[in-house]
């Protein structure tokens, strides 16, 4: 499958932590960062999500805050 997303990173899932609709899922990116991302308990069964997965991030946004004090 092709798609127009170009903010894709390779990664693997660190954990998955489901709540009551939804779950939170952290992943370890190739360069060792990490990132969390939540998505529906749904989505997590769907893509039989568990601890060592190899997923590929997908980032679309419209806009990126950054705050300092």
């Amino acid at each position: 499958m092709q798609l127009s997303t170009r903010n894709q990173l390779d990664g693997t899932v660190i954990s998955v932590t489901r709540g009551e609709a939804m779950a939170v899922v952290r992943v370890r990116l190739t360069g060792g960062d990490e990132i969390t991302s939540s998505i529906t308990r749904d989505a997590v069964d769907d893509l039989e999500l568990t601890e060592g997965s190899a997923v590929k991030v997908l980032i679309k946004a419209t806009e990126v805050a950054l705050g300092v004090e």
